[in-house]
C-alpha cells in the first residue's frame, strides 16, 4: 500500500510545484512568506476538518514532540519559497528533492533494512536519473544566465538555496521516518495535524511580520499559491501513510515529484524538452515502476 500513498503523493506534490513557480513573483521580495501563509492557512483549516471529520483524538504535546521534523520540513520549504525567485537561475527542482535519495541511503546505512535486488536497483536508477536530469537543467539555466551576464551573487544564491533545501528537506524526511515508522513514535493521524498545526503558526507569525511592514496581501491576489498550498496538504495527507509503511523506499520516491513537476511544465506550460532530459525523466519513472513491480511480488 506504501506504493499507491506515495505515487498519490508525488502526483499532487507535481501540481504544488507548478503552482509554486507560477505563483512566485521576482520583484516581490515577501513572496516567500506570502506562500507560507497561503500554506499554513490551508493546512490549519485542513487540520480542524480532519480532527472533526476522522474523530481524532489530538494532544497539544504532539506538536512538541513532531517538532524537530516539523522544524527542517518547514525550514527546507521557506527556503525553497525564497529561491523560487532566482528559479530562471536554479539548478532546479530535481537537485532540491535529491534529498530523498540520501534519506533513503542513511536509513539502509543506520536500520540495516533487508532490501531486494529490485528495490536495490529501483532506488539506484531513481537517483542516477535525479542526478543526470539536474546536471542537464543546471548545464541549460547557466548557460542562459552567461548570456545575460548576470551577477555572480545571484548565480550563487542560485546554487545555495537549493542544496541547502536538499539537506534540510533530507534531515527532515530521516527524521519522519524514525518518527512514523522505524521506532513509531508518533501516529500517521497525530504527525499529520502535528505538522499542519506547526505551519499553521508559521504563517500566522508571518502575517504579523508584514503587517508590521505594512505589507498588504489579498487572497484573491495569490490565487497561484492557494492552489499550491492545497496541492501541497492534500499530499502532505498521503505522505505520511507512505512514510509510516515503508519509508526507505517510500523516501525515494515521493522526492522523484520534482522529475514530474518537469514534465507537467514542459505538457502545460509547453516548455521544450530536449532528447537527453526525455531520457532522463524516464529513468527515474524506469526506477519507480521496478519498485512498484517489487510491492506486488513481495504482495
Amino acid at each position: 500500500m506504501w506504493f499507491v500513498y506515495a505515487t498519490i503523493t508525488l502526483l499532487l506534490w507535481a501540481v504544488a510545484d507548478l503552482f509554486y513557480k507560477k505563483g512566485a513573483k521576482e520583484e516581490d521580495k515577501y513572496s516567500h512568506l506570502k506562500t507560507g501563509i497561503m500554506v499554513g492557512l490551508v493546512m490549519g483549516i485542513h487540520a480542524v476538518i480532519y480532527i472533526i471529520t476522522q474523530g481524532v483524538t489530538f494532544q497539544l504535546i504532539d506538536i512538541i514532540k513532531y517538532l524537530p521534523v516539523s522544524f527542517f520540513y518547514i525550514a527546507s520549504m521557506i527556503i525553497g519559497y525564497k529561491g523560487l525567485r532566482y528559479i530562471e537561475l536554479s539548478i532546479s527542482s530535481p537537485i532540491q528533492n535529491s534529498s530523498g535519495i540520501v534519506a533513503a541511503l542513511l536509513l539502509f546505512i543506520v536500520f540495516k533494512d533487508a532490501l531486494g535486488a529490485l528495490d536495490i536497483i529501483g532506488i539506484i536508477i531513481i537517483g542516477i536519473g535525479v542526478a543526470a536530469l539536474s546536471y542537464l537543467e543546471s548545464k541549460k539555466e547557466m548557460g542562459e544566465q552567461k548570456k545575460e551576464k548576470m551577477g555572480k551573487k545571484v548565480i550563487f544564491l542560485a546554487i545555495f538555496f537549493p542544496l541547502i533545501y536538499c539537506l534540510l528537506d533530507g534531515a527532515g524526511t530521516f527524521l519522519d521516518a524514525i518518527y512514523l515508522d522505524k521506532l513509531e513514535l508518533i501516529s500517521e493521524d497525530a504527525a499529520l495535524i502535528a505538522y499542519e498545526f506547526t505551519f499553521f503558526i508559521y504563517g500566522i507569525i508571518s502575517f504579523i511580520y508584514l503587517k508590521i511592514k505594512k505589507e498588504k496581501i489579498k487572497i484573491r491576489e495569490e490565487k497561484e499559491k492557494l492552489m499550491a498550498a492545497i496541492f501541497e496538504t492534500l499530499g502532505q495527507s498521503t505522505y505520511v501513510y507512505a512514510m509510516a509503511a515503508n519509508s526507505t523506499l517510500s523516501a525515494p520516491v515521493v522526492a522523484s515529484y520534482s522529475i514530474m513537476s518537469v514534465l507537467l511544465a514542459r505538457i502545460l506550460l509547453k516548455e521544450k524538452l530536449k532528447a537527453k532530459e526525455y531520457v532522463a525523466i524516464f529513468t527515474v519513472l524506469f526506477g519507480i515502476v521496478l519498485l512498484g513491480i517489487s510491492e506486488g511480488l513481495a504482495g
